[in-house]
C-alpha cells in the first residue's frame, strides 16, 4: 500500500485529492493538512508519497521541503510539488530543494494516481504544462552548462539509465526496459547520480536532456558490454565455474572425438581390438 500525505492550504483541493486517490486500491491518503502542520504531520505518518503545495500562505512549500530534506532523523518522502501555471519562478528552487516532480493542481484523476506510483517505485513525474518550463530554467543555471561533459564521465550502462530516467521511467520501468535486476537498477541510479555531482533525480533527468540522451538509447548499444572481457547478458543468467572450454569438454565427453555418441565409440574398439605387437617382442621402446 501506498500511504500519501497532501499539504495544501485550500480545504477544497486535500479533499478533491483524497477523493480521487482513494479511488486506487493500492493508494492510501493517511493525512492531509495545510503549511503549518506539513513538517509534523509528515514525520508522524511516514509516508512513501508527499504532495505538497508550493505556495500557502502560512508556511510556503519550499521551507517544508527543505525543512524535510534536512533532517537527520529521517529520510523525506518522496515529494511532487503542486503548483499553478503562474507559479514559474519556484520551479528551480523546488528542484534543488530536492523536489521529484511537479503536478498541476487539475491534472486528470488517472493521471494523478498514476503519478503517485510512479513517485512511490523512485521515479519523477513532470506534468506536461510545467516541463519546458523546468527544463527552461534549470538549463540556464550552473547545471546545465556542461551537460555533456558530465554524462561522459557515466559508463555505458549509467548512461542508458540516465536516458530511461531522462523519459520519466521509474526504476521497475528501467529494469524491465533494459532487462535488468530491480536492485541493479537502483545501484546505477545511485551510483549516476553520485557521479553528476549529487543531483536528484529530475535534475538529472533535465541534464539527460541537454546531453541529448532522451529518446537515444539505441546511440549507447545496450547490448555491447562496459568492460572488454566481461559481457553483460540481460536476463541471462550467468554460468560461473563453466566457461565456454568446459561446456566444449563436457560436450566432447558426451559425443566422443567424431562427433558420434560416446558409448558407440567404446563399443565398436571392444569389437575390433587394435593389433598387438609382433611375437618375440616386448611391449617396451628400445
Amino acid at each position: 500500500m501506498i500511504r500519501v500525505v497532501v499539504v495544501d492550504d485550500e480545504e477544497l483541493v486535500r479533499s478533491g485529492l483524497r477523493l480521487v486517490l482513494g479511488t486506487a486500491p493500492d493508494i492510501e491518503v493517511v493525512a492531509v493538512c495545510g503549511g503549518g502542520a506539513a513538517v509534523a504531520t509528515v514525520l508522524a505518518h511516514r509516508p512513501d508519497v508527499l504532495l505538497l503545495d508550493i505556495r500557502m500562505p502560512d508556511v510556503d512549500g519550499l521551507t517544508v521541503l527543505r525543512r524535510l530534506h534536512a533532517g537527520p532523523d529521517t529520510e523525506a518522502p518522496r515529494t511532487a510539488m503542486l503548483t499553478t501555471f503562474d507559479a514559474e519562478e519556484y520551479l528551480g528552487a523546488a528542484l534543488h530543494a530536492g523536489a521529484a516532480g511537479f503536478l498541476l493542481k487539475d491534472t486528470a484523476p488517472e493521471q494523478l494516481v498514476h503519478a503517485v506510483r510512479v513517485l512511490a517505485d523512485g521515479g519523477r513525474v513532470l506534468a506536461p504544462g510545467v516541463t519546458s518550463t523546468v527544463i527552461g530554467g534549470f538549463l540556464g543555471g550552473r547545471h546545465g552548462t556542461d551537460a555533456e561533459h558530465r554524462a561522459a564521465r557515466l559508463t555505458c550502462r549509467e548512461r542508458q539509465v540516465l536516458a530511461l530516467v531522462g523519459e520519466g521511467l521509474s526504476n521497475s520501468g528501467i529494469a524491465q526496459r533494459l532487462n535488468l535486476a530491480h536492485g541493479t537498477v537502483k545501484d546505477h541510479v545511485s551510483a549516476l547520480l553520485a557521479k553528476l555531482g549529487g543531483l536528484n533525480r529530475v535534475q538529472a533527468a533535465v541534464l539527460a536532456d541537454r546531453a541529448g540522451l532522451v529518446g537515444c538509447l539505441s546511440a549507447e548499444r545496450p547490448g555491447q558490454p562496459e568492460r572488454p572481457g566481461q559481457p553483460e547478458r540481460p536476463g541471462q543468467p550467468e554460468r560461473p565455474g563453466q566457461p565456454e572450454a568446459a561446456d566444449r569438454a563436457e560436450e566432447h565427453g558426451r559425443h566422443g572425438e567424431h562427433g558420434r555418441p560416446a558409448e558407440h565409440e567404446r563399443r565398436d574398439r571392444a569389437a575390433h581390438p587394435a593389433p598387438g605387437p609382433p611375437p618375440g617382442t616386448t611391449g617396451t621402446v628400445p
